[in-house]
């Protein structure tokens, strides 16, 4: 990088918040457009999508790189996953939850994140239609799993969510939901769910493959 690391993150930052305000301020005038000029604003606000998420995957990308961690923080880039995660954009969400998986590995940012009260959009990201989402969000619950929050990333839903996914025909989701069962869920708990939901668990879709 030619500019500092903190001030390349910054401007990643910047770009994405430019982007959104951009988008939003767009989003308003198209109600206000005539058809003669209605494809051209169209393409325009698809392009800003596009903006938004290649920025987002630069900062999942960074999460990567523990050196990164610091800044991450100082620039609330945490925040900033977190907040996509309630996007209607579902390649949005799939940077989001990959970037905060890889941040979760450290014990400062996995705090974070618990005392942002995180589980529980981290847990509905578990109902997405993306593969890469899901997987995403089954690894953020096991990198978050503490004493102190066991009781919330293990609780009965999630449970029964981990035993659906455990049958899917996708071998990968399968094996980790498995994993999950098997090391992060006592077996009473695991029982308790499997009586409750007899392995159908309604209203929690597969991903798709």
């Amino acid at each position: 990088m030619e500019l500092g690391r903190l001030e390349y993150l910054q401007a990643l930052v910047t770009e994405f918040q430019v982007t959104d305000s951009t988008g939003n301020k767009r989003r308003c005038s198209l109600a206000l457009s005539v058809s003669s000029v209605s494809s051209y604003t169209r393409t325009f606000s698809f392009s800003l999508v596009e903006a938004k998420e290649q920025v987002l995957a630069n900062l999942a990308n960074f999460a990567y790189d523990p050196s990164n961690y610091e800044y991450l923080r100082q620039l609330q880039v945490l925040d900033l996953f977190l907040d996509m995660l309630t996007e209607d954009n579902e390649t949005l969400v799939e940077f989001a939850m990959g970037g905060l998986c890889n941040l979760c590995l450290d014990k400062t940012n996995k705090e974070y994140i618990l005392e942002a009260n995180g589980v529980e959009p981290i847990i509905n990201c578990l109902s997405s239609s993306n593969e890469e989402t899901v997987v995403s969000a089954v690894t953020t619950l096991m990198f978050l799993t503490t004493p102190r929050s066991r009781a919330q990333t293990t609780a009965l839903p999630v449970v029964e969510c981990m035993l659906r996914f455990s049958l899917s025909a996708n071998t990968r989701l399968s094996n980790l939901a498995s994993i999950f069962l098997q090391d992060y869920c006592s077996p009473p708990q695991v029982e308790e769910a499997r009586n409750l939901s007899k392995h159908t668990a309604v209203g929690i879709p597969l991903p798709k493959d």
